[in-house]
């Protein structure tokens, strides 16, 4: 497969257009090519990936076109029924298409009448202000050559080496097809808010990026009632630019924040008004833990390879009630657990919020324990039951850290949210760039797109920093150099937007419904939460560590 691969074909009724891959199910083009998508499924084929054959797919997002040739948002997102293991399209800077003298060389690639392997078109964008604040004015580079006909609609616009700045729309008229128009990448992202989070910009770092898109995604569906002009007042402050226009919504304010206000703090601040709207302020008082901790403290026992020690606990009004002690063959732990925990509520007071909380070794800390049956007659995992957590058994040990970590979560605690720290499988960091990054910016929430045992020097820098959360997937990327879609990256996307905007105090209970809801996938292997492991770490919940210092022995 070659590195244009993620040029598609699309077929919906009697219209034939272009497209582009952006992500392993979803591909942009002309809400105009997908005019028929109501009664006729669209397909879609990659001319670089031909063994991938025809993929059926739904229109998933629509940018409004009403269906005149001068209407805005003509943008369509399909969803594809399956992944395909082809590299998706890369994104330009916004103004890429401009830069330089007389402006690169901008390639098209679209499917006119008898071309159905496709054909290349090669235009110069006009500069200027854009059309009707919607369109980039393109005309051929040369006097001869392909001109944009019926076919190209939905191409991707791109430079040489094949980064994308925009999708062609139409011929503009031009007897010859020599002139045309595009969609800039900055305004297709005013009509599918995903797009911001895949397009680069200077001075907005990509997290902060992809939790505006997400709070904002979330807004819409929760209808959240505000004034997108006023949040942009508010975002670019007293000495800002105020906005001359009014905003038809709130992807479009959002979409002005991130391309048009310069300095990265408009972007934070429009972020952090929204999630404000969509949560109201938030404080816990910082002695009074909500959570009644049942803990499973699991450790090596000494005595062989085979034995562990493991001891159960439940917490009541701030003190420990030991339920029970045992060292046993690991075969023996998973059926022990379960009686233990049923007995620790006995324990618990009756309007107690129960929390499971496993303290292990840190090279167990990936053990599936929130798959494990909840009984021998009741099969539900205990992730799904209860919200359930894992804690790093040494630095629940440590002195230093545990104060450290009672620090953070004292600031945590009036926090409407906190901010994902991704950690990629490609990272370029060295662990000690990402302890530094993460002590800097006073991380609090990090996320790994692989498990601890594929990069476990990374692992140790956001656990001694330390990060009062972690989360990771059980089997995720195995690590740099892979083909096809990570599902490492695809699991980062998925949590940053499920978990945008929700307390750090509440993870453990919201963690709890994501597994409940990939138990109840059709195909719940392969969903994106089905193995989410949740490292939740708050000293205040235990006011001694779970056991004493020297491991248990029956």
């Amino acid at each position: 497969m070659n590195g244009f691969a993620w040029h598609a074909r699309i077929v919906c009724g009697n219209e034939v257009g272009a497209g582009f891959l952006v992500s392993a199910r979803h591909v942009l083009t002309c809400a105009h090519v997908v005019r028929a998508g109501d009664s006729q499924a669209p397909t879609v084929s990659f001319p670089g990936g031909r063994e991938l054959g025809e993929l059926v797919a739904t229109v998933a997002v629509h940018g409004g076109w009403a269906g005149g040739g001068a209407d805005p948002g003509d943008l369509a997102v399909l969803e594809l029924d399956r992944e395909v293991p082809l590299t998706p399209a890369e994104f330009a800077p916004p103004g890429a298409e401009l830069a330089g003298d007389g402006g690169p060389l901008l390639v098209a690639y679209g499917f006119p009448k008898g071309y159905d392997e496709g054909m290349l078109a090669r235009y110069h964008a006009v500069p200027g202000a854009l059309v009707s604040g919607e369109w980039r004015q393109l005309e051929a580079a040369t006097a001869h050559g392909q001109a944009l006909a019926p076919g190209f609609s939905g191409a991707a616009v791109h430079l040489a080496d094949g980064r994308v700045v925009g999708m062609v729309t139409s011929v503009a008229g031009a007897r010859d097809g020599r002139v045309g128009r595009m969609l800039p990448t900055e305004v297709m992202a005013r009509y599918w808010p995903e797009l911001g989070a895949l397009v680069p910009g200077s001075e907005h770092g990509p997290e902060e990026v992809r939790r505006l898109y997400a709070l904002v995604r979330r807004a819409v569906a929760e209808g959240v009632d505000c004034d997108p002009k006023r949040l942009v007042v508010d975002a670019v402050g007293p000495f800002g630019h105020e906005p001359r226009e009014d905003f038809p919504s709130l992807e479009a304010a959002a979409g002005y924040v991130r391309w048009e206000v310069p300095g990265g703090e408009a972007v934070t601040r429009f972020a952090d008004r929204l999630q404000e709207l969509l949560d109201g302020p938030r404080s816990r008082p910082a002695t009074a833990p909500v959570w009644s901790p049942i803990v499973v403290e699991i450790d090596r026992s000494g005595a062989g390879a085979d034995q562990v020690t493991v001891e159960v606990s439940a917490y009541r009004d701030g003190q420990r009630r030991r339920v029970g002690s045992r060292r046993l063959p690991r075969s023996a732990v998973r059926a022990y657990v379960q009686g233990r925990i049923d007995e620790a509520f006995t324990q618990l007071a009756p309007d107690a919020e129960e929390l499971i909380t496993f303290v292990l070794p840190r090279e167990w800390l990936n053990l599936p324990v929130a798959h494990w049956e909840c009984g021998a007659e009741d099969s539900t995992p205990l992730g799904c039951a209860y919200p359930l957590v894992v804690v790093d058994r040494s630095r629940h040990r440590s002195g230093r850290l545990r104060h450290h970590l009672t620090k953070r979560w004292q600031k945590l605690d009036a926090s409407p949210g906190a901010r994902l720290h991704r950690v990629d499988c490609d990272t370029p960091e060295r662990p000690q760039s990402l302890r530094k990054r993460l002590k800097d910016d006073d991380a609090d929430l990090a996320g790994f797109a692989f498990p601890p045992a594929s990069a476990r020097a990374h692992f140790e820098a956001g656990l001694n920093t330390p990060v009062p959360v972690l989360l990771w997937p059980h089997t995720g990327c195995a690590g740099a150099g892979h083909d096809g879609p990570c599902s490492g990256t695809a699991f980062l996307d998925a949590l940053a937007d499920r978990i945008a905007g929700v307390p750090p105090a509440e993870l453990p209970r919201h963690v709890m419904a994501l597994r409940e809801t990939a138990d109840a996938d059709d195909e719940p292997e392969q969903h994106w939460a089905s193995g989410v492991q949740l490292l939740w770490d708050d000293p205040r919940c235990f006011p001694e560590p779970a056991a004493s210092r020297h491991s248990p022995v029956a």
